[in-house]
């Protein structure tokens, strides 16, 4: 699974990363956080039609909250349970089935946390790529929140999901899932709009390879979402 993550990357290297217009970063940057739990802010990239409908869709990065809350949902809360989802039946699952067809993202980080197994212990390791950022594959949605009027600004809500796929080499030796990194060849693929039929975004996501990280060990002090400080990605 993915259930914390690491991001320093500014807006600005999110435009270069993956080609997005000034004009379309929408709401304030995020601080950079150490330590990323779900319920949390986080910056996507995504694709959105024009606000005038037509056109080309166009790249945007605004935030979300880490939790996906689909849109017949009766209230937000059950985004506490979809901050994963398995790329293997993401395209099937009613709370995903939806968003996978024509709401996918990509969430940059400098990498994630994943907790081994050890006598008795869970252990936290930082997995990461040699250099760069992660790009990890994730689904959004907008749910309108029924307690906010038609005028209120934030009656929308943005929220997203991270897929995960089983882990192979060092990564399945800390844990059996791992998130769907996409290589930047698959960047456009994946967040290409016109991709829309089930099978063709299943056999997407068959195509992407393994992902190759480092690991290492880091502080229990990482359990902790109150803890976001630099410190947290020191080896031990």
């Amino acid at each position: 699974m993915c259930g914390r993550f690491a991001t320093t990357i500014t807006d600005r290297e999110m435009r270069s990363m993956f080609d997005v217009d000034e004009a379309e970063v929408v709401g304030e940057e995020l601080p950079a956080s150490y330590n990323v739990a779900p319920t949390q802010p986080m910056r996507m990239v995504l694709e959105r039609p024009p606000a005038d409908e037509e056109g080309e869709p166009v790249r945007q990065v605004r935030t979300a909250r880490w939790g996906l809350v689909p849109s017949w949902a009766k209230d937000r809360s059950i985004g506490n349970k979809l901050i994963n989802a398995r790329s293997e039946t993401v395209t099937t699952k009613p709370s995903f089935r939806s968003a996978a067809r024509s709401r996918r993202a990509v969430i940059p980080a400098d990498g994630y946390y994943e907790w081994e197994k050890r006598d008795g212990r869970k252990v936290p390791h930082f997995l990461h790529p040699g250099d760069g950022a992660l790009a990890m594959a994730g689904l959004y949605e907008m749910w309108r929140d029924p307690d906010k009027s038609d005028d209120d600004p934030d009656r929308w809500l943005w929220t997203a999901t991270i897929l995960t796929r089983p882990a192979t080499d060092e990564l399945g030796r800390i844990h059996d899932r791992c998130p769907l990194v996409l290589p930047p060849e698959f960047h456009g693929p994946w967040l290409d709009r016109g991709l829309d039929v089930r099978e063709d975004v299943e056999a997407l996501i068959r195509s992407v390879p393994d992902p190759r990280l480092d690991a290492y060990e880091v502080s229990t002090a990482v359990n902790s979402p109150r803890n976001n400080s630099p410190d947290l990605l020191s080896p031990v």
